[in-house]
């Protein structure tokens, strides 16, 4: 991976970057991450960020293609879907592996997607954190923005998704408990950039088919709900006491509305057919020849790696119940890819991030967010007291 750029960087690097980036981000947000930062950023070269477009277009052109209204029938079930008009997708996270080709070289295998928010206001930070800090970092070259934008037309980009034509203070990013959620950072960074107020679900108040919630002693009306509560985070909350649910009818835009959670998400990915697809089965129709040491079996709706069996046997198979909501997918072989200052090399799993753009009338790509492993996952919220993992961002080389 430009061999080239990485060596120089980790020839140069000093701990006190690292230690001055995490110290910048905590000065920033009145905090530390909650999750692991990586020592390095990653950096791929123009043919990789070819082939990982040329992926992502093959998938979001093949959304559009799929029987959507029947996906929603199949896989959300009726008293919990939504009755708000669902609109476009607002947002589209699609993650690669960075795989061996089998030929010495590098390729983008799909791991999942999904048409759901993530750090969009911590990324651009991390990004620009990293070049502040880092006197190593290339001089020129290489971006972490995509769609040719920079911080100004990022923010635009992105708060028009969000808050629309609303007053901020009538637009909120609701949460569970968000005090206690490890993405936190990101919330706060939110809050920063937009103005709007980080809401937890079990303080909003409902009187009829409207929302509100309480500020400085005031009933402030909701209209528009930045949305980044988990599904799968509601049901294994106990005890939690809400005055509505996501499935209600209420008076409120959704940034992005509930349903697309369940029908842009793993649950689609036996139906897409690419060279940078592994193939993938739902548990309840699967051949009977195939090898299971060769895949993974996945929870269809659950967040966070939560559930995901990485050597599952006929044996943990038969004793699943509801086996239409889980799928077998074909392991991949993440490449040993980033040469560290440690005695191993880590893994990468790249993450583009889309929003929708009214006026283009299409999923945009903005932004990336970058995970790094030394593990059999690759999950912030699975990482060891190991070095030159967790949460990064890529600069790509410019084309």
């Amino acid at each position: 991976m430009i061999p080239k750029i990485r060596k120089a960087f980790n020839a140069n690097f000093k701990q006190e970057y690292y230690e001055n980036l995490k110290n910048d981000l905590e000065k920033k947000f009145g905090e530390p991450a909650a999750f692991r930062i990586s020592e390095t950023p990653v950096f791929l070269d123009k043919e990789l960020k070819k082939e990982v477009f040329d992926a992502c277009d093959a998938i979001v052109d093949q959304l559009w293609h799929l029987d959507l209204a029947d996906i929603r029938r199949k896989f959300i079930p009726t008293h919990l879907q939504s009755p708000s008009p669902m609109g476009k997708p607002h947002f589209l996270a699609i993650d690669f592996g960075l795989c061996d080709d089998g030929n010495g070289g590098i390729t983008p295998r799909l791991i999942e997607l999904q048409a759901f928010p993530t750090l969009f206001f911590y990324q651009p930070f991390l990004g620009k954190s990293y070049l502040k800090n880092y006197p190593n970092m290339p001089e020129e070259g290489f971006h972490y923005f995509l769609s040719g934008l920079d911080d100004t037309s990022y923010l635009e980009e992105v708060r028009r998704v969000i808050l629309g034509d609303e007053d901020p203070e009538n637009v909120i990013l609701m949460e569970i408990y968000p005090e206690k959620q490890k993405t936190r950072i990101d919330f706060l960074a939110t809050k920063k950039a937009l103005g709007i107020e980080v809401v937890c679900m079990t303080k909003i108040l409902k009187e009829g088919r409207k929302l509100f919630y309480e500020k400085e002693g005031r009933k402030i009306p909701i209209k528009r709900i930045y949305n980044r509560v988990i599904f799968d985070e509601i049901v294994r909350t106990k005890d939690l006491k809400t005055s509505f649910n996501l499935n209600d009818d209420v008076d409120v835009e959704w940034v992005t509305h509930p349903d697309w959670f369940f029908m842009i998400s793993k649950c689609i990915m036996p139906l897409l057919r690419h060279k940078n697809i592994p193939r993938s089965y739902y548990l309840n129709d699967y051949p009977s020849d195939i090898d299971l040491k060769k895949y993974v079996l996945k929870p269809l709706f659950s967040f966070a790696g939560q559930g995901i069996d990485l050597h599952p046997t006929p044996n943990t198979i038969s004793k699943i119940k509801d086996r239409q909501n889980y799928i077998l997918q074909q392991k991949v072989d993440y490449a040993w890819l980033i040469k560290t200052n440690s005695e191993k090399n880590a893994k990468v799993e790249l993450r583009i991030l889309y929003v929708w753009n009214e006026a283009e009338n299409r999923l945009k790509p903005v932004i990336n967010l970058t995970r790094m492993s030394k593990g059999e996952l690759i999950n912030v919220s699975y990482l060891t007291d190991d070095t030159w993992i967790g949460s990064s961002i890529s600069f790509f080389e410019a084309t």
